[in-house]
């Protein structure tokens, strides 16, 4: 049951060149294989008893035993191969209990066969009936045959020493490349990923700063002839999903130089000296390249502030970010290669890194705002076919706050719906649907709610959008819903009517006021409370500390700020160490206990004396289940209460 404010806020990897091939250097690669050479070992060995099967010799018989069975006509072939015989008896043989129809025999040494039978007293005629075969005994498959039981085991133990060996100097290639780049890059021939400024919709500031950067890579001389010197190190600055990286590649796409792409927890390993090493192969590869791009995506993995107290002064990260200084400082002018950060933590960064002479250029990239959301849409829709009744304009005005990367999984996410439903076309409709599933999640349409449930939610819901509609400074209601989505059993949509850069302290006890509306309602209701209204509670609570920490909202406490971003201590390096007495905490206690109390007490009256309008609103929603802004403000007019327009926000304003 949240109350749904605005929002706060494939790259193909190119081998590296330079980077030697191994089979890995884990133990558990090495058993794998292992492993492997020996199933192919037992299959070799399966498929040799296949072709030289082991059963039983045919039986031996005497010459004597021989020259009865031919004299007898049992004999249909004899082959003859050196002093050996092989007989082949006729198929209706029963000269013997055996039922073989193949027997082996040896004739004498020297003497031909003819002449050993007729030793024996076999008529010419009897011997005229049986075919003789003299076979040579010399060959390779002589040789083969006798030589492979022995050979054959031989060769298969040296494939197994041999796949063995390789594995060990796979590992041992692998070890030493622990300490070389693994930059993905991109090389200005490559067509395919190449990105420019046209592909970047919004930041306009930031694009005409980096602009700069793009006219030294392409004319260097220009610069140095006058004596200017371009920047080295530039650091890219805003909240997550808002470009950054898609501007650094533009700005090598438009430069039409090599481009270097790394995370900065790439650079750490368990090794000590590992990250080091692979900061200096990394700027030898850029410098060999240059003209070049160096981008280090979320760089504050390395560049938080040293001497925190963590591993010492020789850890493995403090190491590596001490390598980036020492090579950012060591670059020439004229070696043109450029260094390019990002991060949404400035502030944990360490101070040598932001000095002039390493990231001395800071652009800072924002959040788009009307304009620009609708520009990015527009970008991102060029490959999606849209009914007549899109309007990207609206779905602009109803993203406050969506970041780029919000705004491409709102189209996307449109599409699917379209897809799911067998349409052709995106229709205005799957993009609306959308927004509310990129903030807080798809429907859950399964997740059924009894009668009382779905009552003590409805009024939750309507307590929240009746104070919203009643103060003069919180945002407008767009939206009333009980169906459960995400993790919360319903919702409140409240969008501005314009972006907001800054919030006033007026504002921010009305959006308290309005989160404590489902509470108060409950309570006022049912005269009892349920787990629905826990997230408003966090929230409001948060909120209300933040205008005492933070930002100097309270006459009791007066300007100061005893908290910085994150819940950091302004006065202490630790996260949880503070740097002032109990008593002021018990004073910020008291004065957080004032503020949500007081904010209460202003949406109980706002209840009590529009009860009338509280019950219309809920049975409506237990009703439909849903209220779009037109039907709500019909249902306040018909209760006396004048909706909020524009104009009346901004003349308070």
């Amino acid at each position: 049951m949240d109350i749904l404010k605005r929002k706060k806020s494939s790259n193909r990897k190119i081998p590296n060149k330079s980077r030697i091939p191994g089979f890995g250097g884990s133990p558990m690669n090495l058993f794998t294989k292992i492993a492997n050479a020996i199933l192919i070992i037992l299959f070799i060995s399966v498929a040799y008893s296949m072709i030289f099967p082991g059963g039983d010799k045919p039986e031996q018989i005497s010459l004597s035993q021989l020259s009865n069975d031919i004299s007898s006509g049992l004999v249909q072939k004899v082959e003859v191969k050196g002093d050996a015989l092989t007989i082949t008896y006729n198929s209706t043989s029963t000269a013997t209990s055996t039922p073989l129809l193949i027997k082996e025999s040896k004739k004498e040494e020297g003497v031909a066969l003819t002449q050993s039978l007729a030793n024996y007293k076999v008529s010419e005629e009897a011997l005229s009936k049986v075919n003789i075969d003299i076979g040579s005994d010399t060959g390779f498959s002589y040789w083969f045959m006798n030589l492979a039981p022995f050979l054959i085991p031989i060769l298969l133990i040296g494939i197994f020493i041999w796949m063995l060996t390789r594995q060990m100097k796979g590992a041992g290639v692998q070890a030493m490349s622990f300490g070389q780049s693994k930059a993905r890059i991109i090389l200005p021939t490559d067509k395919k990923q190449r990105v420019t400024f046209a592909d970047v919709a919004g930041s306009k500031e930031a694009k005409e700063e980096l602009a700069e950067v793009v006219d030294f890579l392409k004319n260097p001389k220009k610069f140095l002839d006058i004596g200017a010197k371009i920047p080295k190190g530039i650091l890219l600055m805003g909240a997550p999903g808002t470009g950054k990286t898609l501007l650094a590649r533009a700005v090598a796409g438009e430069a039409g130089v090599a481009f270097f792409s790394i995370s900065g927890s790439e650079f750490v390993e368990m090794f000590v000296g590992i990250g080091a090493s692979r900061v200096r192969d990394l700027f030898k590869m850029a410098k060999n390249a240059a003209p070049s791009i160096i981008f280090i995506d979320e760089i504050d993995a390395v560049g938080r502030v040293r001497g925190g107290g963590m591993g010492g002064g020789n850890d493995e990260r403090e190491q590596t970010l001490n390598q980036i200084l020492v090579e950012m400082d060591g670059f020439e002018q004229n070696e043109k290669v450029i260094v390019m950060a990002a991060t949404n933590r400035p502030d944990v960064l360490d101070p040598a890194l932001l000095r002039p002479g390493r990231f001395d250029r800071r652009v800072i990239i924002d959040l788009p705002d009307r304009n620009d959301r609708e520009a990015i849409l527009k970008v991102h829709s060029k490959e999606k076919p849209f009914a007549e009744d899109v309007n990207l304009r609206t779905i602009a005005e109803r993203t406050p706050g969506f970041s780029g990367a919000d705004l491409f999984s709102l189209m996307n996410e449109g599409a699917i719906l379209a897809a799911r439903e067998g349409r052709q076309k995106v229709s205005q409709f799957d993009l609306i649907r959308s927004i509310e599933k990129v903030m807080m999640g798809p429907e859950r349409k399964s997740h059924l709610l009894s009668t009382k449930e779905k009552e003590i939610t409805a009024y939750h819901e309507a307590g929240h959008a009746l104070v919203s509609s009643l103060l003069p400074y919180a945002d407008p209601v767009h939206k009333i819903s009980i169906i459960a989505r995400g993790r919360a059993g319903g919702y409140t949509l409240h969008l501005p009517f314009e972006d907001r850069r800054l919030q006033s302290k007026k504002e921010f006890l009305d959006d308290i006021a309005v989160s404590l509306g489902g509470y108060v309602t409950e309570k006022m209701v049912f005269h009892d409370l349920t787990t629905g209204p826990s997230n408003d509670l966090q929230v409001s609570t948060a909120l209300a500390r933040d205008m005492v920490t933070k930002y100097g909202m309270s006459e009791k406490m007066g300007p100061i700020a005893f908290e910085g971003e994150g819940g950091r201590t302004m006065f202490g390096r630790g996260v949880n160490d503070k740097e002032y007495s109990d008593k002021i905490n018990a004073e910020i206690d008291a004065e957080v206990y004032d503020i949500m109390n007081g904010n209460m007490k202003r949406a109980e009256k706002i209840i009590t004396d529009h009860k009338k309008a509280l019950n219309a609103i809920a049975k409506r929603l237990i009703e439909t289940e849903t209220i779009e802004r037109e039907e709500f403000e019909k249902l306040l007019v018909a209760n006396g209460i004048v909706p909020k327009k524009k104009e009346d926000i901004e003349h308070q304003s």
